[in-house]
């Protein structure tokens, strides 16, 4: 593989820099998140030049834009930490949990009120059906003893 000239690296170091303070201010392409394939893409070089490489006999060299990786990384562990949160699709799914506690709250209150209304049902149904009984009982006694007269019905008064 041909080495690249210092001109090409330093374009390419620019071209990092660019697409990292891009990133970190929140300036993401269309589906790309804020990490170092995203970075490497919107810079135009390949992604394994931010990691270590192996050499044939085992030992291990650093990538030729690894130092820019490991400062990129440091950056955005940084801007998290103080609260900045650069990624969007982060940001969104910060929302989305919160948003999933708020209805399993809701959902925990609606369980707890519908029960309660079920337990209230089944009372009133018990109590109506118990009503009903005394209610046909009554009438039976009544009808069994024969000792009840029927009033005639009550006549209306028309204003005269």
């Amino acid at each position: 593989m041909p080495r690249i000239t210092e001109d090409t690296r330093n374009r390419n170091e620019a071209s990092i820099r660019a697409a990292m303070d891009r990133l970190l201010t929140g300036d993401l392409p269309p589906g790309g998140k804020c990490d170092i394939k995203t970075l490497a893409n919107q810079a135009g070089v390949s992604r394994t030049a931010f990691y270590p490489k192996k050499n044939r006999d085992g030992t291990v060299h650093s990538g030729p834009y690894q130092h820019l990786g490991e400062e990129f990384e440091r950056r955005l562990r940084s801007l998290q930490q103080a609260g900045q949160i650069t990624d969007p699709r982060a940001t969104q799914i910060e929302r989305l949990k919160a948003q999933v506690t708020d209805l399993q709250d809701r959902v925990a209150k609606r369980d707890e009120a519908l029960a309660e209304l079920t337990e209230f049902k089944k009372l009133a149904v018990s109590r109506i059906a118990a009503q009903h009984a005394e209610i046909e009982r009554l009438r039976a006694q009544v009808a069994d003893a024969g000792n009840v007269r029927s009033l005639p019905a009550s006549r209306s008064r028309t204003p005269g």
